[in-house]
């Protein structure tokens, strides 16, 4: 007897045996092509915090306010220069500090990982390269780097003069040999800051469009697509109380150190 086969979209009979190798449609083999059901990809996961965003970009006006007032000079554009540099030592120690208690992509202890800096250099020109959650190895290393010298900066303009009409705030705490050297070391650090905005400018460019590795966006909205991390789940409020806290102790103790000390 010829066997028969059932016509499109009919329910078999109960006890029919499918043939073997055929399958089923639970479980059958999506068609190459096809998207993947919902999950199967990392959805948007959130990297940075809103208070770690805002010192970012306040950090990046505020220091490029002062090397414009600086170079350009004047009574009026250095008493700007000085109160953007209080403005920098403020977000400097507010960093420093939110590096403990932020979010977890924004503690020190998440990204500072010198055993990794060789390895990922090495494959730093692969576009393979996985993408980092948070700061990768030679971005922390950056970032160590840049907050000393805008806290050395910063900290030694309040000892410094121009040997003519302004000096900082605390320049009667020393001598006079002394603000000279710290004058010094405070325009050094202005020029290693045009190497390390170079530096940071061309690592975004780089990983932007060679390794299509996103970096501007995320530190504009907070998220990252496609990467799953660990991070703890946000509180905008908490972090918010804890940050708006934070800052107002930091702006209160260099009010204090400029006009108390």
């Amino acid at each position: 007897m010829t066997e028969s086969i059932p016509a499109e979209g009919s329910i078999p009979a109960e006890g029919f045996i499918p043939a073997e190798g055929s399958i089923s449609a639970e479980g059958s083999i999506p068609a190459e092509g096809s998207i993947p059901a919902e999950g199967s990809i990392p959805p948007e996961q959130r990297v940075w915090d809103l208070p770690l965003r805002l010192f970012h970009w306040s950090l990046a006006l505020l220091v490029t306010f002062s090397l414009y007032t600086g170079i350009n000079g004047g009574f009026t554009e250095m008493d700007y220069h000085m109160l953007s540099g209080y403005g920098i030592l403020t977000l400097v120690i507010f960093r420093v500090i939110w590096g403990f208690i932020g979010s977890t992509h924004s503690r020190f202890r998440s990204f500072i990982n010198l055993s990794g800096l060789l390895p990922y250099i090495r494959q730093l020109v692969n576009k393979d390269q996985a993408s980092s959650t948070g700061h990768n190895p030679l971005g922390a290393l950056s970032i160590v780097i840049m907050l000393f010298v805008l806290g050395t900066q910063a900290t030694s303009g309040l000892f410094a003069n121009d040997d003519m009409f302004m000096e900082g705030p605390l320049v009667h705490l020393v001598g006079d040999a002394t603000s000279d050297t710290l004058t010094t070391v405070h325009h050094f650090c202005a020029k290693a800051l045009y190497g390390l905005i170079g530096l940071h400018l061309a690592a975004i460019i780089f990983h932007e469009l060679y390794k299509k590795d996103r970096l501007v966006l995320p530190m504009i909205s907070g998220y990252k697509k496609g990467l799953t991390t660990p991070a703890d789940k946000p509180s905008l409020i908490q972090e918010s109380v804890n940050a708006a806290t934070l800052l107002a102790a930091c702006v209160g103790f260099v009010y204090w150190l400029v006009n108390y000390v």
